[in-house]
């Protein structure tokens, strides 16, 4: 750890696996005084050449030798969802404080060695869910924690893409190797509901559908969530490029912009298996191509739609905020765009590590949310619900999470 001319701490971050996930943070982390990059793996060298070129880090092709460098404080695991557990636990054990891409892991048994180790070795574990962490979301919760519209009862997240058509490699389309819109995008869905309705929840009863030959894993599912306090929610996934849900919100999608219905239309109908790889590829860090999309933002970040309902209103986004329903009138609270979710999780890495705080994506919420996921896919398979055991609440409030933004220069008076 080092220190900034104003005398406050910097963490120093190491990356391993720089596809889309490694390389989404690398901006957000480069615009944070109080993080730094310095330090970089991935298996394949034009990846790490084209990186080199841009950042003066060290490289690294082995990501072992990444978490034994000693100008590393927090290592990144972004790579494949079922390396997570064999790289986490290495960071682990090297001393290295870990932010790991979602899902945490593939199995609770290997979730709960990384929470185990974490402890032992007394060092921040934290799970990278950007998409819960966007404003809309954090004051959705904070609505709700107000009480100003009475208890919370129901809530739905439903969202339509074109996830499955999108070039993956063989092991994202194999659900024992984490692949699938459950494991990859349901994780997403589960953990914005939990973070909403307060994090218990009870059981989940759900439908899977795997309905490609081509693409053999669930493409789309239909959840339904009972929480302790007898909160209801539905979580929607089709990842069929089909209708898509930004038909919903305003034309707007992850990042806040404008989603493209029809890319990945004509590339379903004449892409063969054998191009996966090589399109995957040019999704690295440093490449674009026709299939990827990098808008600016035209609004607020959506993951689907989302509709949290109490007992007197309900609110939405809107495309600049929330909407709020009251029993006499609708009303529109216009929020921040300058801060994105990204923004929010490196926060929490830094009050976790530096400031002793507790965080929302901790070890072991991660840990109920992997649970979650889990629970919906067995559920699927087998038609039945399925009792959770290993949920947790958050423990923060929503108004003290941002009022800690607040005072790190994340937001200032009058964006609140």
């Amino acid at each position: 750890m080092t220190h900034t001319r104003d005398g406050t701490h910097q963490l120093r971050f190491g990356i391993i696996g720089l596809g889309r996930a490694g390389s989404s943070f690398v901006s957000t982390i480069r615009q944070n005084p109080r993080v730094t990059l310095t330090a970089a793996a991935d298996i394949r060298p034009d990846v790490l050449e084209r990186f080199g070129r841009e950042h003066a880090v060290a490289l690294y092709a082995d990501a072992e030798a990444l978490c034994k460098d000693s100008n590393v404080d927090v290592v990144y695991v972004a790579t494949p969802t079922h390396l997570h557990a064999e790289q986490v636990l290495m960071a682990l054990n090297h001393h290295k404080h870990v932010l790991v891409a979602k899902p945490m892991a593939i199995t609770l048994e290997d979730a709960q060695r990384m929470v185990d180790l974490a402890g032992r070795n007394g060092l921040s574990l934290i799970e990278a869910h950007p998409q819960s962490m966007e404003i809309p979301v954090l004051k959705m919760r904070e609505v709700v924690e107000s009480g100003a519209l009475g208890r919370l009862r129901m809530m739905h997240n439903w969202t339509y893409s074109a996830w499955l058509y999108q070039p993956r490699l063989p092991e994202e389309l194999d659900t024992q190797l984490g692949g699938g819109v459950t494991f990859r995008q349901g994780a997403h869905q589960f953990d914005i509901l939990r973070l909403i309705g307060g994090g218990v929840v009870r059981s989940v009863r759900a439908m899977t559908g795997i309905w490609d030959p081509t693409r053999p894993t669930e493409g789309a599912h239909t959840a339904l969530l009972d929480f302790e306090d007898g909160t209801v929610a539905t979580a929607v996934f089709s990842g069929y490029d089909r209708f898509h849900s930004s038909e919903l919100t305003f034309g707007l999608g992850q990042g806040g912009a404008l989603e493209n219905q029809t890319e990945y239309a004509a590339a379903r109908r004449s892409r063969a298996m054998s191009d996966e790889a090589q399109l995957k590829s040019l999704r690295g860090y440093g490449l674009a191509n026709s299939l990827t999309r990098e808008h600016a933002a035209r609004g607020q970040p959506f993951y689907g739609l989302t509709i949290v309902s109490c007992e007197r209103g309900d609110v939405r986004q809107s495309r600049d905020g929330l909407l709020i329903y009251g029993e006499d009138q609708k009303r529109e609270v216009t929020l921040p765009l300058r801060k994105s979710g990204r923004d929010f999780v490196l926060d929490e890495v830094y009050r976790s590590i530096v400031e002793g705080q507790s965080c929302v994506h901790d070890g072991a919420w991660s840990l109920a949310t992997l649970e979650l996921t889990l629970a919906v896919i067995q559920s699927g398979r087998e038609r039945s619900e399925v009792m959770l055991r290993h949920q947790v609440p958050l423990k923060v409030t929503m108004r003290e999470f941002l009022a800690n933004l607040l005072n790190h220069g994340g937001m200032t008076h009058d964006e609140r």
